[in-house]
């Protein structure tokens, strides 16, 4: 009985194993030799458009052209500010719509409901949706302005109006997402703390302020993290509404990417790129991570 006991967990570290042999593998073929490739990738020229082209070591070289490279520095700059803009506008509609609908009344629960659509919605459709309702002769936007005595507005075809279109999108899109996890944060915060303050004599306001905020700081971090990462990876909504014009005004670092990788078939550069972005986001991730540790 002894031996069998010691034997015991040495059986269950194999079948653990056993079980997580396929999903690594998964992992391997599908994250770890893709890396790994980009990564050599990166340090040689390669035409993706040239019949049997020999890749050509070229050392950093890629790597150093970036600093050179304006179109690769302004579509780092437009997703800065994508990022900075977007993800600060549905943390305050999200705060705002978790407060307001994290009653457990009928009402609430069916706006919740409602509120899941733009988030479930492919970013395609929604692009193409809103991109076909930006139209500057024929978008139902214009139509709906015109009956308020507003002239046409060329929504995606000037630099900062495009750029405004496409941020009203994702905040669209993404502000549920924000809303619904905050939500089931302040529904793990007591009830009775916030009816005595409010006992006491403080108002909405500063129940607010000094209760439910400092409880919802540990959730706000997480999400304030998954979603900027996410933010960083705007492609899709960018690509079919605006294809990064007019001019480079709504270019990001990922449609940048695919552009010297797939439309100009330069992949040793996009594969630089690539690792660059990798490392960058891993980098806030972990700036993430210290803060959160810091804070709590």
């Amino acid at each position: 009985m002894r031996g069998s006991g010691k034997l015991k967990p040495k059986n269950d570290l194999m079948t653990s194993w056993l079980f997580l042999v396929p999903a690594l593998l998964i992992v391997f073929v599908a994250v770890v030799i893709p890396l790994g490739n980009s990564i050599v990738m990166s340090f040689q020229k390669v035409r993706t458009n040239v019949p049997n082209f020999q890749p050509v070591f070229v050392g950093f070289d890629n790597y150093m052209q970036m600093f050179n490279d304006p179109l690769f520095i302004r579509s780092v700059g437009n997703t800065v500010l994508f990022v900075l803009t977007s993800v600060s506008l549905e943390l305050l509609f999200g705060v705002i719509l978790a407060m307001m609908l994290s009653g457990d009344s009928k009402t609430s629960r069916i706006l919740r409901s409602i509120m899941l659509i733009p988030m479930i919605m492919a970013p395609v459709a929604a692009g193409t949706t809103w991109r076909m309702m930006f139209d500057k002769n024929t978008g139902v936007v214009n139509f709906m302005l015109g009956f308020v005595g507003i002239e046409p507005l060329n929504w995606l075809g000037t630099p900062a109006m495009a750029f405004v279109s496409i941020v009203f999108v994702d905040v669209w899109r993404m502000t549920p997402w924000f809303a619904i996890l905050l939500i089931s944060g302040i529904k793990s915060i007591s009830g009775e703390s916030i009816e005595a303050s409010l006992v006491d004599g403080a108002t909405k306001w500063k129940c607010f302020i000094h209760i439910v905020l400092p409880q919802l700081k540990r959730v706000l971090v997480l999400v304030l993290m998954l979603r900027t990462i996410d933010a960083f990876k705007v492609f899709d909504i960018v690509f079919v509404m605006t294809g990064g014009g007019p001019g480079m005004a709504t270019e990001m670092l990922p449609n940048y990417i695919y552009a010297q990788g797939l439309r100009y078939f330069n992949a040793g550069y996009a594969a630089s790129l690539a690792i660059v972005f990798i490392l960058a986001m891993s980098a806030l991730s972990l700036g993430f991570i210290k803060l959160q540790e810091k804070q709590f």
